[in-house]
């Protein structure tokens, strides 16, 4: 549903998360962005390269490791990380509607369960 939302922005498959993340770590580098999504490195790159030239984020080099590059968000990126932001809510809202808060409550603790399961599956795999 986000994908066929977020085309009316120009952003194509998947890169709303690379955006949101970039807006909520500003200064990250591509490596912090491939953990912190848990994605490969080509796949962050073509991402990245991707919201550069559609004049979403900018790249600058560290100030003192010179051979790092960090990412930032252009005032575009943070006009549509509202709109992002707002559309994710109201997409949540629309999962958990009818839902008791006793329900919420177990939904929430599942998802944070399943997010370290996650995790825990991407660090044996990135070990490899």
């Amino acid at each position: 549903m986000s994908d066929l939302k977020f085309k009316e922005i120009n952003l194509q498959k998947g890169q709303f998360t690379f955006l949101t993340r970039i807006c909520e770590n500003q200064g990250t580098n591509q490596i912090d962005l491939s953990n912190l999504l848990k994605v490969d490195k080509t796949t962050t790159t073509k991402a990245i390269q991707k919201l550069i030239e559609a004049g979403y984020i900018e790249k600058k080099r560290d100030d003192i490791d010179k051979r790092m590059w960090r990412l930032y968000p252009k005032e575009k990126a943070l006009k549509t990380y509202t709109f992002i932001i707002e559309e994710e809510n109201r997409n949540i809202q629309a999962c958990i509607n009818n839902f008791s808060e006793e329900e919420k409550k177990l939904v929430s603790k599942l998802i944070k369960k399943m997010r370290k399961n996650i995790e825990n599956d991407w660090k044996e795999i990135k070990n490899f």
